[in-house]
Order: C-alpha cells, then structure tokens, then sequence
C-alpha cells in the first residue's frame, strides 16, 4: 500500500543499527529488500558497487571520497527506490544516487531525502527507528 505522504508513519525494528527496508529498481530489474543503515552523516544514498552491476546500471564518475574505511571512487546514476514493505511503502522515482566502488560498504541512506521527507525518532531502548512524514 502506497500513501501520500501527509500520512506516513513507519516503524521499523532492528537490533544493533536503524536501518530501513529498502528495494531497488533499475529498467526491468529489481533487488530483494535491503536493509539500508540510516546514516545522518551522509549527504546522499550510496550503495556498494555488486548491487549496481546486478542492476545493470549507468554510472557517471563523480570523483572520490574519503571514507572511515579508506578512500572510494564514487560514480552516479539514477534508479527508483522504494522504503518499506508490503504493509506500507512510498516510492522514489528517478532518484539520483551514487554507487561505491568497494564492496564492503553496506547501502547507506544519507540526509537526502530521507531526512528532508520525515521527522526521524530513534527509540533506542525499543530498538526502533520511527520516520513520520513531515510534510503538511
């Protein structure tokens, strides 16, 4: 079920890490659902280099980063994403992205968009991770 955004409110578990389910889909193709680790000190979504080649994706070089774990080439492309699950999900369409070329990144959601589309809570002692929608 897909709702407009006024009236969002997700609730999502996990136990170390907030993380949000998350598929992508590029042309015909789609992943399975990822957990994606919320990262409030990105700017964008990255995801590892294995996910792009099983989308099949377009890259564009977009220059390199320096990363806690070393230095990453980074390159851009464009796909939809969906958060959430069958339950309740909203869409992404055409979302710009940038993919790593290390393979021992997990998906990382940066402040955009997440972070301008919801007001995020961390219940840290429920083990929950709260997005509801901001927009009026």
């Amino acid at each position: 079920m897909v709702k407009l955004m006024s009236d969002i409110q997700f609730i999502f578990n996990y136990l170390k890490y907030p993380v949000v389910p998350v598929k992508f889909y590029y042309s015909d193709k789609e992943t399975p659902i990822i957990d994606a680790l919320l990262d409030s000190g990105g700017d964008f979504i990255v995801i590892p280099m294995p996910i792009a080649k099983y989308l099949g994706l377009k890259l564009k070089k977009a220059g390199s980063v320096d990363t806690a774990g070393g230095e990453a080439s980074l390159f851009k492309t464009n796909l939809d994403m969906v958060i959430g699950g069958k339950e309740l999900s909203v869409k992404y369409s055409n979302l710009e992205i940038h993919v790593s070329d290390r393979n021992d990144i997990p998906v990382l959601i940066g402040r955009f968009p997440i972070f301008e589309d919801y007001e995020i809570i961390f219940k840290k002692q429920a083990n929950q991770l709260i997005l509801k929608s901001s927009n009026p």
